[in-house]
């Protein structure tokens, strides 16, 4: 793909995230994205065949994204596992307590509203929270074998419970428009993780 179709390609999908992450996947019209890109309206079908193909882009190109930021969290050689993972849990509070709790995940903003709009963008979502989960479960692992986190359970069922807990306190807080389900669940995970 020539860097100039990429690069518009990219300003297409993060004017798309700044806007769902607002209203949502449904209540979003593709000319109202393609004007916030300052892309012709003609050109949508020039990079996505459809709706369903620029959401599952849009998704895929979040987690990339977010996958990028767990890198460089976890990329400080010199911090212990569980520096790593209390400055993830950092990153994941701060980025939810946004805006007054309106966060900017849009796993937390779509989750629900894309199972049951999109196989595409559901798969996608499924295996980027998944992904997730590992690279928690990795940074546990470590943790485990360096010596600073202590875990009551296994590494992959203890990653799986702290990100849904931390999904589910970022929905409460979105909802309170309050950052009360964060701090509480920022608590449970250095009790958990012995942190």
């Amino acid at each position: 793909m020539a860097v100039a179709k990429m690069e518009t390609r990219r300003s297409i999908l993060d004017a798309a995230r700044r806007i769902v992450v607002a209203k949502g996947y449904a209540a979003v019209g593709i000319n109202e994205v393609l004007a916030a890109a300052g892309v012709p309206k003609g050109s949508f079908y020039h990079h996505f065949g459809s709706k369903d193909a620029f959401g599952e882009a849009m998704m895929k190109s979040y987690f990339d994204d977010y996958f990028a930021t767990m890198d460089g969290i976890v990329a400080d050689t010199g911090a212990s596992a569980a520096e790593h993972l209390m400055r993830y849990w950092q990153y994941f509070y701060d980025t939810q307590a946004a805006d007054d709790c309106q966060g900017g995940c849009l796993v937390v903003k779509l989750g629900a509203e894309i199972s049951d709009l999109s196989e595409a963008m559901r798969i996608v979502t499924k295996a980027g929270t998944t992904e997730i989960v590992d690279r928690i479960e990795r940074m546990i692992v470590r943790g485990v074998a360096d010596g600073s986190v202590t875990i009551d359970g296994d590494p992959h069922a203890t990653a799986d419970s702290l990100y849904n807990l931390w999904i589910g306190a970022s929905m409460i807080a979105k909802i309170h428009g309050s950052p009360g389900q964060l701090d509480r669940a920022m608590t449970v995970t250095r009790q958990v993780l012995h942190a």
